[in-house]
């Protein structure tokens, strides 16, 4: 553990004119940080998580139920959630059959928040926050634009989220259990910035490495790590088989300097945790 510490901050080596990084056990301790921890960041498709477990907490409550359509005919809930709903990525074309592909859609995330603030009666900005934001602590979170990419956050804000993904105080732990066990299992699909995978596994919301190559995870992440990257410079992934996750925020839009190092970025952290 003596070298997570350097592994960590070799972000500030990264081409980008500010980043924040930090590493969280299974326990919510923050085991290191690097960089601006407190400085706020568009988290872009990160942003998914955060809405994807309001929609968890929304179906825990009863407000909404995973078999309630929504979307396009014959989708539901649960297609939207899990990018099978078979609405295009930015638009309303539908281009699938509900279940038949595995479509990344940001307008799928933002039909979920609508049906979402229509059961509650509350925005989903509002809801986001009450449900998982402020619970949590986070306080420099917030929904800015879309459920899919809109939100602002701190490396310490989702240090909290992490540990909640790993503990889960809001939510009953089998819940977050199926959010990260795969949806729709053998669909192929487009990662953005890696191409075709087969299959682009999904869970509810959370994307699921298993055995995607080439991936923005580290070469020797378990398969089950889940998580999501975002457009903006950013990712969130945790690795339930090292009992750890990280999160790294830039400002940096996405792009070949994040592929080329995001991935021995995560290997350093893992080998200095004992994996890899």
């Amino acid at each position: 553990m003596t070298e997570l510490a350097p592994a960590v901050r070799r972000v500030l080596d990264w081409p980008v004119d500010h980043v924040g990084a930090a590493v969280v056990a299974a326990d919510g301790t923050v085991l290191a940080t690097a960089g601006d921890t407190d400085r706020e960041f568009g988290l872009a498709s990160v942003t998914k998580l955060l809405s994807a477990y309001a929609a968890l907490v929304a179906v825990e409550e009863g407000a909404v139920d995973w078999d309630d359509a929504a979307g396009p005919e014959g989708a539901t809930v649960r297609h939207l959630i899990a990018h099978t709903s078979g609405l295009a990525f930015d638009t309303d074309d539908v281009r699938a059959a509900p279940g038949e592909q595995r479509i990344y859609s940001n307008t799928g995330f933002a039909v979920l928040a609508g049906a979402i603030a229509e059961a509650t009666g509350i925005g989903f900005a509002e809801y986001l926050h009450e449900a998982v934001c402020a619970p949590l602590g986070m306080t420099h979170t917030r929904l800015e634009g879309s459920a899919g990419a809109g939100a602002v956050s701190t490396v310490d804000d989702l240090a909290r989220f992490a540990a909640e993904l790993q503990a889960p105080q809001l939510l009953d732990p089998r819940t977050v259990a199926e959010a990260t066990t795969v949806a729709y299992p053998g669909l192929d699909g487009l990662l953005p910035g890696y191409g075709r995978q087969r299959p682009n596994d999904w869970g509810l919301g959370m994307e699921i490495r298993d055995g995607k190559f080439p991936h923005w995870t580290g070469e020797h992440s378990s398969p089950r790590t889940f998580g999501h990257f975002g457009q903006s410079g950013t990712f969130l992934w945790v690795d339930p088989d090292v009992r750890a996750a990280a999160v790294v925020l830039t400002d940096r839009d996405f792009g070949p300097w994040a592929v080329q190092a995001w991935t021995p970025w995560t290997d350093g952290v893992l080998a200095a945790l004992g994996a890899g």
